[in-house]
């Protein structure tokens, strides 16, 4: 849990789960993860590559090289995308990616309505905000059916902030204004009966920056996602306390009323789409078989596939976390009405630039690019 042009400042937004219960074990609550947001960057600054891959690259008609704008690599919600270049899959398919590692959802569609990239691994619901733009990005493959978010308390509040009422007048952490975790915290506010306004936001980024903001008593709450919880668990010696946890079907249900949430997913631009309908259709089916591969292996097969910095020298808890993530990722790479309806709600209550204006879902996806 993830505006649009920043679109984490509203251009479009963006930002699986672990049941609740996983953050009062020890396992990995306590021990969490040193994971690659304590053990590396956050991410890389726009223009730098994550973890490498085509050095060059385009923008145009063949479709040959691609880069891919991440919206925070190192959270686990965008693993698919990391682990298929891992995996030599985008290779395989015939197509040659380099994914940039950026700080957050919206400054990744940035990238990409910009032009220094022409895929985003971001949210889903970037596409409808930017339909609200005028602007036509449609999503091709999902990752997610959970958007994996949680608002936890900084320790300095744990007596104080109970519930969304005590967010009133509070600084709330999240990746980026506009971003799906800005989103997320307008839309507990809305649910409950306050001003999207009443609280305010301040980025904290994703990874150790997330983590040391939150364990440091920076902001007063933060919208946080994993490995980063388990990251603040392990520091603080304990399970933080969290306010809301839609990284449960229990807790979609509660906050969003439906068991599926796209999130994490990869969109472009309708018409660099429809110019490189291959290329698009090769990088799908990577996606692809890279959900068939993370159902089929377990949590340490796939953190012995994953970047080494991305354990942060911890590959027993990584394992452990994205074990419970693989219950929030998609099978298929399908989306479904259900599931985008759903978003399309959480925007109208939360985004103003969106509120009743008549948008379009089937515009804003297609599931053409994947298996029937």
């Amino acid at each position: 849990m993830t505006s649009s042009p920043d679109p984490h400042q509203n251009p479009a937004v963006s930002e699986g789960w672990t049941r609740r219960r996983v953050l009062s074990v020890a396992g990995i609550t306590a021990a969490g993860l040193a994971l690659a947001a304590c053990g590396a960057p956050s991410s890389a600054p726009p223009g730098q590559a994550g973890t490498g891959g085509a050095s060059g690259a385009a923008g145009g008609g063949s479709g040959a090289k691609v880069i891919i704008g991440v919206g925070g690599q190192t959270l686990l919600t965008y693993l698919p995308t990391t682990l298929a270049q891992q995996l030599d899959y985008y290779k395989e398919e015939g197509v040659e990616v380099e994914l940039q590692d950026l700080q957050g959802g919206s400054k990744a569609l940035t990238a990409m309505i910009g032009g220094s990239t022409q895929v985003t691994s971001g949210y889903y619901e970037h596409t409808i905000q930017m339909q609200a733009k005028n602007q036509s990005i449609e999503a091709f493959v999902d990752m997610g059916l959970s958007s994996g978010l949680a608002l936890v308390v900084a320790p300095k509040n744990e007596g104080s902030i109970k519930g969304i009422a005590d967010l009133k007048g509070k600084n709330v952490g999240v990746t980026a204004p506009g971003s799906s975790t800005d989103m997320f915290v307008k839309y507990l506010l809305s649910k409950n009966g306050f001003q999207p306004t009443d609280a305010a936001v301040s980025a904290i980024g994703a990874g150790s920056s997330a983590v040391a903001a939150v364990q440091n008593n920076q902001v007063d709450a933060a919208v946080m996602l994993e490995p980063d919880i388990s990251v603040l668990a392990k520091r603080l010696g304990k399970a933080p306390v969290i306010l809301q946890d839609v990284r449960t079907v229990d807790g979609l249900k509660a906050v969003f009323g439906t068991e599926s949430w796209p999130s994490a997913c990869l969109y472009a631009k309708s018409d660099w789409i429809s110019k490189n309908q291959d290329t698009v259709g090769k990088l799908a089916k990577a996606i692809e078989r890279t959900l068939g591969y993370i159902s089929e292996h377990s949590g340490q097969e796939i953190a012995a596939k994953m970047p080494e910095k991305f354990a942060g020298g911890d590959k027993v808890q990584y394992a452990k976390v994205i074990d419970d993530l693989k219950k929030t990722l998609s099978k298929d790479g399908k989306f479904t009405e259900d599931g985008t309806q759903a978003v399309l709600k959480t925007q109208r209550v939360a985004n103003p630039e969106i509120g009743d204006k008549a948008i379009d879902l089937s515009k804003t996806y297609t599931n053409d690019y994947v298996k029937a």
